[in-house]
């Protein structure tokens, strides 16, 4: 099962997934997609640690989050853009090739047995990059959430941490 987290940066989304995680399950997974590029997002990581308590176990994975021991867990994946950045590099900024991996990492997700809480930053709300680059990633990930939303059997928005949901399948 996968439960969508959408919304802003700075929204509530990974305090929310955290919340609903423990509501879940009293041993939840924390998913790092995430890799330390400087001091200030080594402090920002260090802040999401902290606030996980002893219940929880960590694991991290630039990519290939099915493989990971998810089986029968509840998880909370933090974060689609992380993820995605990594898979936009590792493939030299070829978006088809990018999503087609995030996309078949999606499909594998859905046949592991586990509820899964997919975190990401929602796209478009904000203003057009400068860059080629940059615009070729707001494509990729604005394709990625469609393509996790339409997967999910939940999808909630957080609005200035209020959830709103957006689907669900009973």
């Amino acid at each position: 099962m996968i439960i969508y987290v959408t919304g802003g940066v700075r929204s509530g989304k990974s305090r929310f997934a955290m919340d609903l995680a423990l509501q879940k399950s009293a041993n939840p997974v924390y998913v790092a997609t995430s890799r330390i590029w400087d001091e200030d997002f080594g402090r920002r990581v260090k802040r999401h640690q902290d606030e996980r308590g002893p219940e929880w176990t960590a694991l991290e994975s630039e990519r290939d989050i099915h493989l990971l021991p998810l089986a029968g867990r509840v998880a909370v994946v933090d974060c689609v853009t992380l993820w995605l950045t990594n898979l936009f590099v590792a493939f030299e900024y070829d978006i088809e090739k990018a999503l087609a991996a995030f996309k078949a990492e999606v499909d594998a997700l859905l046949t592991v047995d586990a509820t899964l809480i997919i975190i990401s930053n929602e796209i478009g709300m904000g203003v057009h990059a400068e860059t080629e680059a940059g615009r070729k990633f707001t494509d990729l990930q604005g394709w990625a959430n469609q393509y996790v939303a339409a997967a999910a059997q939940e999808a909630i928005m957080l609005v200035s941490g209020l959830p709103l949901i957006l689907k669900t399948i009973q």
